[in-house]
Order: structure tokens, then sequence, then C-alpha cells
């Protein structure tokens, strides 16, 4: 090799070798908390619950200064947001690298247990495990210490959530999530402890990828141009009238429907996840068409028939389109059904105002819609001032702009009195009070018959409101584990300039009708990480479930609505 092929080579293991300089580490992390110092909606319930402080970054600034490499300084952006315990807040940075085990894994009575395996990859004569088995290890590390150690990258609000999450992220290391997930070799050694209580271990090749993430070095802009930070409005739908943006941005409750990110089966998913466990009593009507966005269908059941109706998130191509079809199965059930279930299991969240209307479709009186706590931020207040003037200017209907006052209002009453967040208000009407839907002749058109909803701790955002409200107003019983707790709206910000890293933000409440009182929290009008709890408890994630392909569980709700019909829905 020459001296010049040797210098080439020396100056491109030097580049890679650089990092982000101290000081562009020390800026993004200020930036990063910055941030949550001004939108974090629920910094002072976090304080509360939790003892943590967003805003004392002392500590937290000595251990970014002590990083020797970017991807170490990413680890502590993670980690200071998972500290938030908050389902929509999470730290992820600019990278597609994802290496997966040809499983997929989560938590069934208290272990991980294999829930598929992809048999191209893995063929049965050697690789004999099945479904139902238990991954004990992975490289040396026992399954119960990788899960305490993932949390930081499965944060959720419900800690039942965060330690299923945390199963998937033991099989599938995303970078995005995982700063050092590209340092997994070419196989696992994965030991796996089977039905018949044997110890068996298996060499398993990681299936990579994408790129694995790179930053440094950044050259660092002169002082004198540096501009000011103005947040943009996410979420928005790019079809609506300008005016109609901010409030858009208000009506985003969810986490997305990224299966890399997500990793537990059916989330979001249409299909529920108990359909290979139906009844063959069970007759479908909708959910075999691409253009069907709920699964629907009946059960006979004794001398009764049961409708079913699963939402699988609240983010419809079309609400429009969504709401009619809904209706349409509405109306059928009305007419053909002694009682109704309706599913929210694993169900991602999506627009707040979708999930409203689904509740005036299944609670036929009048009822308190969740109400929100907004942080009060000045630049929100100079956007709503504008939007609100924009719409008058255009013409926009009456009650958009009587929302865009009450919740100017709102926001110029607690920033006046120098309050982080306003006082509960309704963001898709302007009055908390809805009434049941109707047709055009004024006929309640909402579902009147007894009333099941499905939850579980996957039951997130949007589905933790609609949840809370059929709750609160008093309608059927709630079955299955509570919710998620993910009680927000939220957007994502730009989360520094020099590690072009994304924080997730909740810039809301959701608040309900009345203080719930748990065992486990304090009395508080927040379904934020205390989620709704249902009147039934009933534990889908059991291996019994997972080898019956969710049949006893399908067998118990069925008897529980069934003897909820027969008592009147008492």
């Amino acid at each position: 090799m020459n001296r010049a092929m040797i210098a080439l080579v020396l100056f491109i293991t030097s580049a890679a070798a650089q990092n982000l300089t101290p000081s562009q580490k020390d800026s993004d992390f200020r930036y990063l908390a910055s941030l949550y110092a001004t939108y974090y909606a629920p910094y002072e319930w976090k304080k509360q619950l939790l003892g943590f402080d967003a805003l004392d970054i002392k500590s937290w600034l000595s251990r970014v200064a002590a990083t020797q490499t970017d991807l170490d300084f990413y680890e502590v952006c993670v980690e200071y947001v998972a500290s938030l315990n908050d389902t929509h807040d999470h730290f992820t940075l600019p990278s597609d690298f994802v290496a997966r085990l040809p499983i997929t894994a989560d938590v069934y009575d208290g272990k991980v247990l294999i829930e598929t395996i992809n048999r191209v990859l893995l063929p049965q004569a050697t690789y004999p495990f099945v479904v139902g088995d238990e991954i004990v290890s992975v490289d040396g590390t026992s399954v119960q210490q990788l899960l305490r150690d993932f949390a930081k990258y499965a944060t959720y609000a419900n800690p039942i959530s965060t330690r299923r999450l945390a199963a998937t992220r033991v099989i599938s290391r995303v970078q995005s999530l995982m700063p050092h997930a590209p340092n997994v070799g070419d196989s696992a050694e994965v030991v796996v402890q089977r039905q018949s209580g044997a110890l068996e271990t298996y060499m398993i090749q990681w299936q990579k990828t994408g790129t694995p993430l790179e930053v440094g070095p950044v050259p660092s802009p002169r002082l004198q141009a540096r501009t000011r930070f103005r947040p943009p409005i996410h979420n928005a739908n790019p079809e609506t009238p300008d005016y109609m943006r901010a409030l858009d941005e208000l009506a985003y409750s969810g986490v997305g429907l990224d299966d890399s990110l997500n990793g537990v089966l059916n989330y979001g998913s249409r299909s529920p996840i108990f359909l290979g466990g139906l009844p063959s009593t069970f007759t479908r009507r909708l959910g075999g068409n691409s253009a069907d966005f709920f699964y629907s269908g009946t059960f006979k059941y004794e001398d009764l028939t049961l409708g079913y109706i699963r939402i699988p998130n609240y983010a419809p191509p079309s609400q429009t389109v969504a709401l009619q079809q809904f209706q349409r199965e509405i109306d059928f059930m009305n007419a053909n059904t002694d009682g109704l279930i309706v599913d929210e299991m694993r169900n991602t969240g999506g627009n707040l105002c979708f999930g409203e209307e689904i509740a005036t479709r299944l609670i036929p009186y009048q009822f308190q819609a969740t109400g929100f706590q907004l942080r009060a931020f000045w630049t929100r207040l100079l956007v709503f001032y504008n939007q609100m003037i924009n719409a008058k200017t255009q013409g926009a209907p009456p009650d958009v702009i009587a929302r865009y006052e009450l919740l100017y209002k709102a926001l110029v009453d607690a920033n006046a009195k120098n309050r982080g967040l306003t006082e509960p208000v309704p963001i898709c009407t302007s009055s908390m009070i809805r009434d049941a839907a109707t047709d055009a002749s004024g006929n309640v058109i909402a579902y009147r018959k007894p009333l099941m909803l499905m939850v579980d701790e996957f039951t997130v955002s949007t589905a933790d409101s609609v949840a809370g409200m059929i709750q609160d107003a008093s309608r059927g019983m709630l079955y299955g584990m509570r919710t998620d707790g993910a009680g927000g709206n939220n957007t994502t910000y730009d989360a520094g300039p020099f590690s072009e890293g994304l924080a997730g933000m909740t810039i809301g409440l959701q608040t309900r009708k009345n203080p719930i009182a748990t065992p486990d929290y304090p009395t508080t009008i927040y379904i934020e990480n205390v989620g709704v709890r249902p009147e039934v408890v009933n534990d889908y994630m059991t291996r019994d479930n997972l080898l019956q392909n969710g049949a006893p569980f399908v067998h118990d709700f069925l008897a529980a609505l069934a003897a909820y019909v027969r008592s009147g829905g008492k």
C-alpha cells in the first residue's frame, strides 16, 4: 500500500472516530431540557407523582460531559426523557438500523414467551422450540435483567405496558430508540425453556436492516447566525383550512402505527388479537375488505345475540367515511343484538375528536367529554390569537370561532396568573357537554342496549380518553385490564441542531369528570399514568390464551356480557 493510500485510510479512520464536541453535546442537551421546560404539560404532575424534576439538569449535564461517544450521549438523552414515564414522550435518533431475531415475544404469566416463529429462517428440524416456550436468556444475560435494562427504551405510562414493550426490545433492537443497537453480533445465544421444562441453547442469526448511525463531527454555526426557535404545528391535516391548524394539533393523541417501534402483536391492527379463538357462532360483518376500517360481527350465545365491533385505532384514512361505516354497524346492532362488545384493546389512539364522535354513538344520552389542561406557553397563546382572527376573517363556522375564543381566553388567563396549565377546557366543541348522535330528524342514533368496552394496558391516548368518557357516563361495563394512562395530547419537536434527534412531547393533560381514587396513585382528575380501571378485570396475557388463540378469553367475555345483559345492564 502506497503512502497516499495509507494516509487516506488513516484520515477516514480518524474522521469516523470523531464525535460531537463537548460544547455541542452540552448545547443540545440544554436545548432538549428547554423544550420540556417550555412545552411539557405534565411537569408538575410528574414532579408530584415520580419525584422527577425535569428542570433540575445539573447532574444530567455532568453525565453528558462524561460521555466519550455520540452514542453514549444519546443514551443520556434517552434516559432523561424516559424518566418522565410518559407514553407520548421519547427521544429518538435519526437512524433506520434494526436488528431482529426471526421470532416475536411478549410477557405471559410473568414470563417472556415466544409468540410467533419464522419457520423459513428457523426450520423446525434445527430449531424445534414452539410457540409458548420461554426465553430465559440472551447472550448470557437473563431475560428478567434485560427487561429491567431495556425499560428505558420502552417507557410507557403503565409499568405493565413498559415491561411488555421491553420484552419486544429483547428480540428486536431498534437504533432509533436504542443507541447501541448496532453493537449486537452476527448471532445471539438464546436459552429457551421448553414447556416440558428442558433448557435448550440455540444460536440465532440477527436479521439486520438499515444503516448504523454515525453523527460527528458537525460544524458549529457562528453566533450571529442563530435563529429563534419557533415550535412547529404537527399532526395537522393538510386538507383543512389554515385556520384549523392549531385545533388540529390539539386533537392528536396517539403513538403511531410503526411496528418496528411498537413491537406488540396486533397493536393498532384491525384484526382482534383473539381472532383465531372466535367460536363457530361468530358471523363476521366487517373486516374482510380493504375498505373496512373496523372488524365486526355477531355471536349466538345461548338465547342471546351479542354484537362485536373492534376499533383498531382512532386514525382512519377518512374520519367521515369511518363514522358512516361505524353508524351503519350501530344501526344494525341496535336492531339485531341484545348487547354489544366494543374492543379497544391494543388501540394506538389517534384523533381525539374522532374518538368523541365514536362516544356520541355509544352513549345514548348527554355526557361530559374529556377535558384538557393545556400548557400555556406564550407562542401557543399568540398562535391561537392569530388563528382566531383568521377564523373570523375567513368566515369559519360559529362553533370553530367559539372554540378559539374559549381556548384563547383560557390561555390568556393561565398566562396572566403565571400558571403552567389552563383550567380544563374542551377541544372538539365549544362545550364540555356532548349530546348523543342524532339523525336529521333529531332522533338519537346511538347504541341503546347493554354495552361492554374491552380495554387493556395498550389501550392508549385517544382510546384512554374514550374509555374515560364511557366510564364517567356510567355507560356499560369496562372489561379487561387498566388502560395505559397515555393521558394527553402530543406532538414532536426537533431536539437539537447537532445531534438531530426528535423529542416527543405531551402538550396537554386529559381530565376526567370527577376525581378518581386508586390504591397506587394520588386522587386526581388526570388519566396520565393512572389510566382507566375496568369494573371487571381479566388479563388476556396468559399462556392458555397464547396457545389457544384467545379462546378462553373469548369464552369469559361472552359469559360476562350475557350475564350483564340478563341483569338489565346492572
